[in-house]
């Protein structure tokens, strides 16, 4: 996810620091140090508000100079297969999901409407037992299918680091984690965040006046938190910052409210080399520019957001026991479906709620793969 231009400034960076003791280095990609990449060219690829599908693939590594110079090194055992006897129930049924997931982000799954045979997006059909259909409220059931019995467990930490409910938007997420948040007991605090116009060089004069207090306050924006934030003690919560990467406060980094003081969260590390240690979080300035907006946002506020579901977007990367994927919208963009399905470690931890335009629930649902990507590699 990662975008180009990155690549090309620590190339650029390392070529111009070594080449002060030796000049020959500043020909040399990364400065003729090792550099080792890791990632798989079918899950979702940078994301460019508002952008072209050309665009998108323009900014991803494959089309950057330094992908002339690496070489590939494809990994060829399933981790998940080796520890199964060979020919058994559980043997074949994992190999069978392993397949079905790689069809997914293979682009060979399913059919597309379109006359061209090349077209992107494919309608593909859920297997049956991967599906949840209810004509009661969706919400309910999927979180009953994914939290279940969520009231006596919800401050284990090894209950809630394993589940997560994936969607396609901000919107549907924030619906969910407040619907989960009213079963959590105790009692609920609200923080609100102190909103101003960056005071760079192209904000007008006149901004204070054109937008008040209380429109800023009122936008959102991806990876961003709210002006609004509700907490109890106990909720799960994610990092939307690299606060302090040597104690593993990193951006991604999940966590479990502790306390909630007037200045600082106290919460504990649920994932990641540091589970258990205890930290404190502060608010802190966060900058953001919205594709509409004329002017810079600054936003002072705890960098955090609830983290009972989580966009597909933001779950990559994680590694799950238990996942439920509402497709209230189906997925838009490349390897989003594949980023979905494959977070979970095997195929009963999984669980897909489609729902139609008309309300009722679905089994088929869209899978978009940019062939050109899978076509570089």
């Amino acid at each position: 996810m990662t975008n180009r231009q990155c690549f090309e400034a620590f190339d650029r960076s390392l070529r111009d620091i070594l080449s002060e003791k030796e000049s020959k280095l500043q020909d040399i990609p990364f400065g003729g140090k090792v550099v080792v990449l890791g990632g798989d060219p079918k899950q979702i690829l940078p994301v460019i508000e508002n952008a072209s599908k050309s665009q998108i693939i323009n900014a991803s590594i494959f089309k950057s100079y330094p992908w002339n110079h690496i070489k590939i090194l494809y990994l060829h055992e399933n981790m998940r297969l080796k520890n199964l006897q060979t020919n058994t129930f559980e043997y074949n049924e994992t190999l069978d999901f392993n397949n079905w997931i790689l069809s997914i982000g293979n682009g060979t799954n399913g059919v597309t409407n379109d006359i061209d045979e090349d077209s992107d997006c494919k309608i593909v059909e859920i297997p049956s037992d991967l599906l949840i259909t209810t004509t009661d409220n969706k919400m309910k059931v999927l979180v009953k299918s994914t939290y279940p019995h969520l009231q006596t467990k919800f401050n284990d930490p090894e209950y809630i680091k394993d589940r997560a409910i994936l969607a396609t938007t901000n919107e549907i997420v924030d619906e969910i984690n407040e619907y989960i948040m009213s079963f959590i007991p105790g009692s609920e605090k609200e923080y609100f965040s102190a909103d101003s116009i960056s005071n760079c060089t192209d904000t007008c004069n006149d901004a204070d006046i054109l937008y008040p207090i209380e429109y800023l306050n009122s936008l959102n924006a991806n990876n961003f938190p709210t002006h609004r934030l509700k907490l109890k003690i106990g909720v799960p919560i994610m990092l939307l910052r690299n606060l302090n990467q040597s104690l593993g406060l990193c951006n991604g980094t999940r966590l479990i409210v502790a306390n909630l003081g007037q200045n600082v969260i106290e919460a504990v590390i649920i994932t990641g080399t540091h589970t258990g240690d205890k930290i404190l979080i502060p608010r802190i300035n966060l900058t953001t520019r919205g594709s509409q907006w004329p002017f810079t946002l600054c936003r002072r506020q705890f960098p955090i957001k609830v983290c009972y579901s989580m966009t597909i977007n933001k779950s990559q990367g994680q590694s799950l026991s238990n996942v439920g994927v509402y497709l209230k919208q189906p997925v838009f963009t490349h390897g989003q479906l594949y980023v979905a399905i494959s977070r979970v470690k095997d195929r009963k931890g999984l669980k897909i709620l489609i729902e139609n335009p008309d309300g009722s629930c679905g089994t088929k649902t869209k899978n978009i793969v940019y062939r050109e990507i899978l076509k570089i590699i």
